[in-house]
């Protein structure tokens, strides 16, 4: 895999027209989290979904690492899918966490990603243009969108206003 400014641009278009498929299952995946944890999350529209694609893609250093993840799950297949079992789930795991951002983000979108993944149908995410229809990472690429978008993007509760552990240096 080589990757280029041009390879970036490609895969940011790509994630952004993805907004049809990623956004329903990162609400639903919003909707299984608040339900499990008794609050209420907000719903992503999609164009707050571009909003967040263009400003992830607007930071060349995880342009890129986003790019080379997407594309790799997007192409990656391995014959009778389960020898592969742990390279897609490791790439859907690191995209989920690259997109979300630094700690604590990154670990949670880690195991967000994980609850989108068992919800994600390998065989609706194949029929979609583009997905790398019928390979192993087809699935696993939807989660990881969903979940590191849905992690990045307010809309929790616990995430609005000042954080009550903040040390004002000042005073």
């Amino acid at each position: 895999m080589r990757v280029t400014p041009q390879t970036v641009r490609d895969e940011h278009a790509w994630v952004r027209d993805r907004a049809d498929v990623v956004v329903p299952v990162l609400n639903d995946t919003r909707d299984r989290l608040g339900r499990r944890f008794e609050t209420t999350v907000d719903e992503v529209a999609p164009d707050a979904y571009h909003r967040e694609v263009d400003a992830v893609f607007a930071d060349g250093e995880v342009a890129v690492n986003v790019a080379a993840c997407v594309g790799l799950l997007r192409d990656l297949d391995v014959a009778g899918d389960y020898p592969g079992f742990v390279v897609d789930e490791v790439l859907g795991r690191e995209l989920a966490a690259t997109i979300a951002g630094g700690r604590p983000l990154s670990l949670l979108a880690q195991a967000t990603f994980h609850v989108a993944d068992t919800h994600v149908d390998r065989d609706a995410a194949a029929e979609a243009d583009g997905a790398g229809a019928g390979t192993a990472g087809a699935d696993d690429l939807d989660a990881a969108l969903a979940a590191g978008f849905q992690t990045r993007l307010p809309g929790w509760n616990w995430r609005e206003g000042e954080s009550p552990f903040a040390v004002d240096a000042d005073g």
